[in-house]
């Protein structure tokens, strides 16, 4: 069973291009979902029935996983039979008339206007660090990239004279996103004084932003810096590596952004994923309204 979740690891990789979290996911989700058919006695796939599918779902629901795990797993394990059938790997698919369960739809977390300007003000820019620090959160909150993109950009993905940044994201599409003044001054500034400080010019680095040892900055270099701003700035709200992105995306909707525009920006492939953000905005607003207006108190 296990060749047979390496054909489609590979498939996944080589066909659709999904990046190396996706496929560490994909392949983490089934490698357990294998595991426990194993020790329920399960040595084909092509033997499975539909109930063999739902116990290894019930299972991880008395587990105490979230519906939002449960549902990606289920959603791994359709599409992990689905090309076996495919392939002719198996004679039937044991999860083809299985329903996904049902998970609520949880809002994102953002940070107000506020809280992220407290946020950007953080780093201390008389060091080289803070001012590598300041550019790379002005960036994330300018374009809502991801923090994997922003660390994954080098030195020919970026244009501050023309204000616009290039990244490739989920599934290895490129997209064009612009940059607003004040982002694009401080990556001016760390490009000519900072970067050049952080630099070894014994070890040439492609790589946008360095760490203090002259390479490339880590997702989770990055977090940590993120995450000890916050306690700095004071925000005792959870931050995660998407809070900004989360922020930005909701914040341009706020001030009448276009959805589609949105949409482009983010690189969700579907708009209906970007539509999270308007339900965000209208509860934002009834939060307003509840709290300011004189008749709105019950």
């Amino acid at each position: 069973m296990k060749s047979y979740l390496q054909s489609y690891i590979y498939f996944l990789s080589v066909e659709r291009g999904l990046s190396s979290n996706t496929l560490e996911a994909y392949e983490r989700d089934l490698s357990q979902y294998i595991d426990y058919l194993k020790e329920s006695g399960v040595h084909s796939l092509d033997s499975l029935a539909p109930t063999d599918v739902q116990g290894y779902l019930l299972h991880l629901r008395k587990q105490g996983k979230a519906a939002s795990t449960v549902s990606r797993t289920m959603v791994s394990i359709r599409s992990f039979h689905r090309f076996l059938l495919q392939e002719r790997m198996i004679a039937k698919d044991p999860s083809a008339n299985m329903d996904s369960p049902r998970q609520e739809k949880k809002l994102p977390k953002i940070l107000s206007q506020e809280e992220v300007e407290r946020l950007l003000d953080t780093p201390q820019c008389s060091k080289a660090a803070g001012i590598r620090d300041k550019a790379m959160l002005e960036l994330l909150y300018a374009t809502g990239i991801r923090v994997s993109e922003l660390i994954s950009l080098d030195m020919g993905s970026v244009n501050p004279g023309m204000g616009f940044v290039r990244c490739i994201g989920k599934g290895s599409k490129e997209r064009i996103i612009p940059v607003g003044r004040l982002a694009t001054e401080w990556l001016n500034r760390y490009l000519e004084s900072a970067r050049p400080q952080l630099a070894k010019p014994d070890r040439p680095e492609d790589a946008l932003f360095l760490n203090q040892r002259g390479t490339g900055m880590t997702r989770q270099g990055f977090w940590k810096i993120i995450k000890q701003y916050a306690r700095e700035a004071n925000i005792t709200k959870e931050i995660t590596p998407h809070t900004l992105r989360h922020s930005f995306a909701t914040h341009l909707l706020d001030n009448g952004a276009d959805l589609r525009a949105v949409q482009e920006m983010l690189g969700h492939a579907d708009i209906s994923t970007t539509q999270i953000y308007t339900h965000v905005s209208r509860t934002r607003m009834k939060e307003v309204y509840d709290r300011t207006h004189p008749r709105a108190k019950w």
